[in-house]
């Protein structure tokens, strides 16, 4: 087994956490590529520059790496001295020889697939100790880098469960990490996704000693009585008898130098619907700069107020340095699902660029209380369209049933901020965005940020809860089924191939109850675990839905925790035309530049392709893109991320294409680069499956031949 290389004994400082690459705006400044998206500034940036314009066209494939399993990987691997750490779709923990692609160690059972999608690991050394973290469902684990076997001394016999330190209310909540935690000198904190319905957990923020475990200190996102912003919410949100959420899921950024940790947020639980939760909803949708040692608050900037529409920020904000009127400022940069990039002086939370409150309508379904304003910046402009601009016009026009999709959107609501409705509304962009979670590259001393973007619509339509009334002639089963399973499956359980939610019909041909039953417990990929089912909510659902149930209609369960909500989504469903494409004319996915020293762009093209519109020679149309880009000193820009399955390389100065290659398997994440034995090389992880593509289950690294 191959172990990692000591590192210099000058670098390692008592007491603190020495990471092995990056400085304190977050650029990777050497050889390895040592911390989750490139570095603290979370820049997806590299200095290296043997790879180049001038010869990235003779890249080959340098080795491959086969996984024990296949589907969705979203990871953005870790190369620490000539070791790549990554994780499986099975969230199995690896470490491989950076130069070859030989597997060194492998953390967890193979047999059995973990419960949440990673996108990657966090390393810490003290230049003694060297130690990757890796979180398994609710837990996080702490492992010796050198041979993945798990460090005994971390919290209970190697591992801590992320319920740690939340109130008593919140320790049989769903909860698991799948982005990696922020390293600042001796703790990591934690990003946590929850369930987004009114089950929620509360998203507090902690931090926890990385030799012992320890909590060290927690902020409450949504406050306590006598905390800043505790009367944004009615009087007892605190104690989550309604909602919880206010979240840290997209992972955050660190300035070392200052001690400042910028950290955004989602939204408050229910997505939808806030009638329940009265107020601005602070800190829920915040750009959060906490002081990293303590926990403090030292300024935040809610980007969205009393959100209904799911508007998380998506991605780790970018510290970046933009020159301004002539004058030089350090900057941090938050991308949105809106399409919109926040731009903020770092220690002081002021706005490099003016956001002005636009008015917001206030109509809406009885008993939400919208915020009369919303946060939109004026420069720079979105980077991708927005609902209230969109016309009958702008309907496909490669749309085979354009005039009835044409009647249909004409009954929609779309204005700026529209409130859910029963009609359905607008959200463009889609839920997942404009920025999702792979999130912008930067230049981090020149100023210009690169962003991907989604150009899809998708239709929010509300119902009323179905009352026990309602539910009376159903069995248990299908009560169960009706109350927690229809928005993403269907009242049929046909699912919802083209928004990406598989059918239940025939389930038990596919799968044994164990599996389901395990399945219903921990969650898996994007579906969350359902914690708050009893033993006998559980077994009547899986008896439905494996069509066994003998149970009459009437019979009694506990009541639904969310009966006592008066609406409910009927689920996530894309905008799209009669042969499963977006039914609003392209592009469908934007690769942008933009100079935020000025707030103009420097380019943007569409990203991606549709095979069946490109052998009829239509030109690029752009198509839906999940996973960030790297950039380098060498002047390109690498990017899978499209369901088309390819890896690229762009000019990052103009956004010409220069080198594209077919992968195994769709990258739908961020890859990574880094140099081993004086070879620069780039790798990306290919678990395909999103967006109804081919699953895969390759890492493939690339270097110049």
């Amino acid at each position: 087994m191959r172990f990692l290389q000591s590192v210099a004994a000058a670098a390692a400082f008592c007491g603190f956490a020495f990471i092995t690459a990056g400085d304190q705006d977050g650029e990777n400044s050497g050889k390895n590529w040592a911390e989750y998206l490139g570095g603290p500034g979370r820049n997806h940036y590299s200095t290296l520059s043997q790879i180049n314009t001038g010869n990235v066209q003779k890249l080959k494939v340098a080795w491959t790496y086969a996984m024990p399993d296949s589907g969705q990987t979203q990871v953005n691997p870790l190369i620490v001295d000539g070791v790549l750490y990554g994780v499986t779709s099975g969230v199995q923990a690896f470490a491989l020889d950076a130069a070859t692609g030989r597997e060194l160690w492998m953390f967890g059972d193979k047999s059995k697939v973990g419960s949440n999608t990673s996108r990657g690991l966090t390393y810490w050394t003290d230049g003694r100790e060297k130690v990757i973290f890796h979180s398994m469902g609710p837990y996080l684990y702490a492992l010796d880098a050198r041979t993945g076997k798990i460090m005994e001394r971390f919290g209970d016999h190697g591992r801590i469960d992320l319920h740690t330190g939340l109130p008593d209310i919140a320790q049989d909540k769903y909860m698991v990490s799948n982005t990696p935690g922020t390293i600042f000198e001796d703790l990591i904190i934690m990003p946590l996704r929850l369930s987004e319905e009114s089950d929620a957990a509360p998203g507090d923020l902690r931090a926890f000693n990385v030799r012992t475990g320890k909590l060290e200190w927690t902020f409450h996102t949504i406050p306590y009585p006598g905390e800043f912003g505790y009367e944004t919410f009615p009087p007892d949100a605190y104690q989550n008898t309604y909602t919880g959420g206010a979240n840290n899921w997209a992972g955050m950024a660190i300035d070392r130098k200052s001690g400042i940790l910028f950290v955004p947020t989602g939204s408050a639980g229910y997505d939808f619907y806030g009638g329940k939760r009265k107020g601005a909803n602070l800190f829920a949708n915040c750009l959060l700069a906490i002081d990293a040692r303590t926990g403090k608050r030292i300024w935040h900037y809610q980007t969205m107020h009393h959100d209904i529409w799911d508007r998380d920020l998506p991605a780790p904000p970018n510290l970046i340095t933009v020159k301004k009127n002539g004058k030089t400022l350090e900057a941090v940069a938050q991308v949105s699902k809106q399409g919109y990039v926040f731009v903020f002086e770092r220690k002081t939370g002021k706005p490099v660029y003016p956001i002005k409150e636009v008015n917001a309508p206030l109509d809406a379904l009885p008993g939400e209380f919208p915020w009369p304003t919303q946060p939109v910046p004026a420069q720079p402009a979105p980077f991708a369209r927005q609902a209230y601009t969109l016309t009958e016009k702008d309907i496909s026009p490669y749309a085979p049933d354009r005039d009835s999709l044409r009647a249909k959107f004409s009954t929609y609501r779309r204005e700026l901020f529209a409130a859910p409705s029963r009609e359905g509304t607008v959200i463009m962009p889609g839920f997942d965005g404009g920025a999702e979670w792979g999130g912008a590259a930067a230049d981090p001393d020149r100023g210009i940020l690169y962003v991907n973007s989604n150009e899809m619509a998708w239709i929010l339509t509300m119902k009323d809860t179905p009352k026990a009334s309602d539910l009376a002639a159903l069995t248990p089963g299908q009560k169960v089924y009706s109350t927690y399973c229809t928005t993403c499956h269907g009242p049929e359980r046909k699912g919802n191939a083209k928004s990406g939610y598989p059918s239940l019909l025939g389930i038990g041909q596919r799968r044994d109850h164990a599996y389901v039953s395990q399945l219903l417990t921990t969650g898996k990929g994007m579906m969350p675990g359902f914690t708050m089912l009893s033993a006998g909510e559980k077994a009547a659902l899986i008896a439905f839905l494996f069509e066994e149930e003998k149970t009459e209609p009437g019979s009694d369960l506990p009541a639904s925790r969310k009966t006592f909500l008066p609406y409910q989504s009927t689920g996530y469903n894309k905008f799209l035309d009669a042969n499963g494409l977006p039914a609003i004319a392209p592009p469908w996915g934007t690769l942008n530049a933009i100079n935020l020293n000025t707030g103009e762009y420097l380019w943007k093209i569409p990203f991606g392709e549709i095979e069946s519109l490109r052998n009829k020679g239509i030109p690029v149309t752009g198509s839906e893109n999940y996973g960030g880009p790297v950039v380098t000193a060498g002047g390109l820009l690498f990017i899978a991320a499209t369901r088309d399955g390819k890896f690229h390389a762009y000019d990052k100065k103009t956004g010409k294409l220069l080198w594209e290659t077919q992968l195994p398997a769709a990258g739908f994440a961020t890859p990574s680069t880094y140099e081993v034995n004086g070879k620069q090389y780039v790798v990306i992880a290919c678990g395909g499956t999103k967006l109804g593509t081919r699953k895969g289950n390759q890492y493939v690294a690339f270097a110049l031949e």
